[in-house]
């Protein structure tokens, strides 16, 4: 079973993260849920693949009522993000997605029809959640040509996708980065091989810095915190990327 650890909660507004299963199959790549909650309805965020449903959906329910969750943030199409789609739709039919409208013709493949995908535009804009309005941030071509983060100004959280994973042994069960030092090395390879442009890296840098942030939240490997969220994005600035390195 998947981990899953409350990040946040002021009222009726609470960020929680299905994270780090122990019991993965060793061919499958880790990922991270996010569920976002405000006034009784709730969101996840890049849901993950069908094979991970089960863990993924009975890790939450344990301590949590999935009939409040009545959307979908995808930030890409990938299937290690999306490709449960048809199974959270066999829970819920009405659930929506929210995803770039470049994907809005893809996604479907997964599942659902023509009303299924709220799409968004290039500029990105507000999502209504309850009585909080979440803000889908612009990440294009990092990796994908239609990419986005999102971001709760009331909580501070950015959740970023693949911008901050990493590919951390079994070894390493922090849910948090510890040791950035160490942490960033599982990091490098990932960044440099994945991320497609400087030119759009450095305008997503541009972004996160304006943004006030107290947790930067990727879809696998450890959770940034405090100061490690600077120095991530430093350090992501300083990155070369869309280079072949070694081949992960």
């Amino acid at each position: 079973m998947k981990r899953v650890v409350t990040l946040y909660e002021q009222g009726d507004h609470s960020w929680r993260v299905v994270a780090r299963d122990p019991m993965k199959a060793a061919y499958l790549i880790d990922t991270n849920e996010y569920v976002i909650e405000s006034a009784g309805v709730a969101m996840i965020t890049d849901p993950g693949g069908q094979e991970i449903f089960p863990a993924v959906f009975g890790s939450l329910s344990a301590d949590f009522d999935s009939r409040k969750i009545t959307s979908i943030f995808s930030s890409h199409q990938d299937p290690d993000v999306i490709s449960s789609l048809a199974l959270w739709l066999a829970f819920n039919p009405k659930l929506r997605c929210h995803a770039s409208w470049l994907w809005s013709q893809f996604i479907p493949h997964f599942g659902g029809d023509g009303e299924t995908i709220l799409p968004l535009p290039d500029e990105g804009g507000p999502i209504q959640l309850g009585r909080i309005t979440l803000q889908a941030v612009p990440a294009h071509y990092l990796h994908s040509s239609g990419n986005f983060h999102l971001y709760d100004p009331g909580a501070r959280i950015l959740f970023t996708g693949d911008v901050g994973a990493a590919l951390l042994p079994a070894s390493d069960p922090n849910l948090f980065v510890e040791d950035f030092d160490t942490h960033i090395r599982h990091a490098e390879g990932f960044h440099r091989r994945w991320m497609g442009s400087n030119e759009a890296k450095n305008d997503w840098c541009d972004r996160a810095s304006r943004l006030e942030i107290d947790m930067l939240c990727p879809q696998h490997g450890a959770l940034y915190r405090g100061q490690d969220v600077a120095r991530f994005i430093e350090w992501f600035r300083s990155l070369k990327v869309g280079v072949t390195g070694k081949r992960r």
